[in-house]
């Protein structure tokens, strides 16, 4: 049985393949037209989906789609967007994803269409491994419902409650983000790190958006809002309400406006708790499974765990839309399985494409660039990184599949000693040029996580936060308030990171190294070694490990090789953000 799930048409479309019950490949269509978020339809990610697979269109079963598109028409039209007006009117067709399948995926075999929060819930109750679980749901929106209570056992998922639009913690989160000057569903996590440098002095401002009910439910005081037909997500109560104007885009950041963060932050936390708290009351389940964007903010996930009622928490490792495409097809394959859920356990998310040693070599051998050969001899090659690491080289590294998701795992990373105070700048101004007040996270070995962090569970996703306990002195990976969103690693799902790791602790005698995403800022992470060869480049990075080839910086010059890659560089970013369109 083999079934596709596909999410887009919002933002960060994916496509992912089941093959009898098994993930075996799935992708974010971004990383192949290199278009951040990228919402078209997952034509490049289902054409990889397939070749994955071994299999050709005939050969697929059923494609499942993540949301039920006239459901979300009603929600649209209640909101009064005008169906005829520029292009609300392709956003608003109900009967562009059954198109768009049949006409840009060339399928004309039976679509089914999932409802969009039975999606999340199934990406992360189906993957979890565990028998019985509560399952709680929080994003911006889906056709209607903002947040969801459900359980989940082998003869199904049962979502019990719902909060609907157009109250939603999600679009309060997103608002402030834009009111911060950051972009909607992209700046989110920016809020987040934005927050530990604050002061919670607007709590009881933040608290007068939203009224905590009865029965799991909220309102948002829609005074203060704009989005549900404004060209804007907030109002001019709101700037009101804060008596300072909003941050321009790129602009200073205040003590103001970090302070907002962390207040946001505040409120954030003790809504969640709230409602998962309500969630186990209701279920008395000890499993909780988490999805939904708003679940991306790892801080909360953080406090839920240590603080909420639950002993155990699976958080979906793409937990935004493009991971909805995996609960979508679980969805489709439980109702042909005779309604049982008898979808595998997700043990990683390297799910993407991989490149052969032939495939790389002859890229490089295609230009006049000086590298080392290490294919028969890894050993060697990870001694070597290893040691460039512990002299504080930045190093790019480039490894089997791709990751799924949001995170860099590993595979698609840059790699640096988390014991150097001035690395984060380092590597900000090599590569990342982003906001210096974002953190930079740490991969450790999963058995001594906890000589090092104060977790006392494995974290493979970098889903979680906690304080940092070292006795080592580790500034680049360790926020301004001690913790750390950490990636645990092991030999089982990654033995090449691992063995990397374990090399370097064995030099330094500190399991961690510094995993950041190898991209730059306003591109998606780096899919294939033409990707990975140009942002090195075009960047600062000390060396470039592409699978077992070696490149470094200091033996080549890259003159006329970025100029030829300056002049046939078209890729383009997406201008349909806005701060209207970014939740319709």
């Amino acid at each position: 049985m083999n079934i596709i799930g596909i999410s887009a048409l919002y933002h960060d479309s994916a496509c992912c393949i089941m093959q009898d019950g098994r993930i075996t490949a799935a992708a974010q269509e971004e990383r192949f037209t290199r278009i951040k978020h990228d919402r078209s339809m997952p034509y490049h990610a289902f054409k990889y989906c397939l070749k994955s697979a071994g299999l050709s269109i005939t050969n697929v079963d059923l494609i499942a789609y993540y949301e039920k598109p006239i459901n979300k028409l009603s929600r649209q039209l209640w909101s009064g967007y005008d169906i005829e007006k520029g292009e609300l009117k392709n956003i608003m067709d109900p009967y562009r994803p059954n198109r768009e399948i049949r006409e840009i995926l060339g399928y004309d075999g039976p679509i089914v269409f999932i409802n969009h929060h039975l999606s999340h819930a199934a990406s992360s109750f189906c993957y979890s491994g565990f028998d019985k679980a509560a399952i709680l749901t929080v994003d911006s929106v889906g056709e209607w419902a903002t947040t969801t209570y459900g359980y989940g056992n082998k003869e199904g998922i049962k979502l019990f409650k719902s909060v609907d639009f157009p109250d939603s913690i999600g679009l309060l989160y997103s608002t402030i983000t834009s009111y911060l000057g950051f972009r909607v569903n992209n700046g989110e996590y920016k809020v987040m790190g934005l927050a530990p440098y604050g002061n919670p002095i607007y709590v009881d401002k933040i608290r007068k958006l939203i009224h905590m009910g009865d029965n799991g439910q909220y309102t948002l005081n829609m005074k203060y809002f704009d989005y549900i037909t404004g060209k804007k997500m907030y109002s001019d109560e709101l700037i009101k309400l804060f008596d300072e104007s909003e941050r321009i885009p790129e602009s200073k950041i205040s003590q103001f406006h970090k302070d907002i963060a962390r207040s946001l932050q505040y409120v954030l936390e003790e809504v969640m708790l709230e409602k998962a708290v309500y969630l186990y009351e209701k279920t008395k389940l000890e499993n909780l499974c988490m999805a939904g964007g708003v679940v991306l903010n790892c801080v909360a996930n953080s406090r839920i765990l240590r603080d909420g009622p639950f002993k155990r928490v699976f958080i979906q490792p793409a937990p935004n839309d493009s991971g909805a495409a995996l609960g979508a097809a679980a969805i489709a394959y439980s109702k042909i399985a005779q309604n049982e859920l008898k979808v595998k356990k997700l043990e990683h998310v390297y799910l993407g494409p991989e490149y052969s040693s032939r495939e790389i070599k002859n890229l490089l051998d295609a230009t006049s660039i000086i590298y080392s050969d290490y294919e028969y001899t890894s050993n060697e090659l990870i001694k070597v990184v290893a040691k460039k690491l512990a002299e504080g080289k930045v190093i790019a590294w480039f490894q089997g599949k791709m990751e799924f998701g949001p995170r860099a795992l590993g595979n698609r990373s840059i790699l640096a000693d988390p014991r150097v105070s001035s690395m984060k700048d380092k590597i900000n101004s090599m590569v990342k040029k982003r906001e210096a007040f974002r953190p930079f996270a740490p991969s450790v070995l999963e058995d001594k996580v906890r000589e090092h962090f104060d977790i006392d569970i494995s974290s493979p996703y970098m889903l979680l936060t906690c304080n940092v306990i070292s006795n080592l002195n580790l500034p680049a990976i360790t926020h301004v308030d001690s913790s750390s969103r950490i990636q645990t690693v092991n030999e089982y799902t990654n033995p090449m990171y691992t063995r990397l790791i374990r090399e370097f602790d064995r030099i330094t005698g500190c399991p961690i190294i510094l995993n950041t995403s190898f991209n730059v800022r306003g591109e998606p992470i780096v899919m294939s070694p033409l990707n990975a060869l140009t942002c090195f480049i075009n960047t600062k990075i000390d060396c470039l490990v592409l699978g077992n080839f070696l490149i470094e910086r200091s033996n080549n010059s890259f003159t006329l090789i970025k100029a030829i890659i300056a002049k046939s560089n078209t890729a383009v970013e997406t201008k349909l953000d806005g701060r209207l369109y970014s939740f319709i």
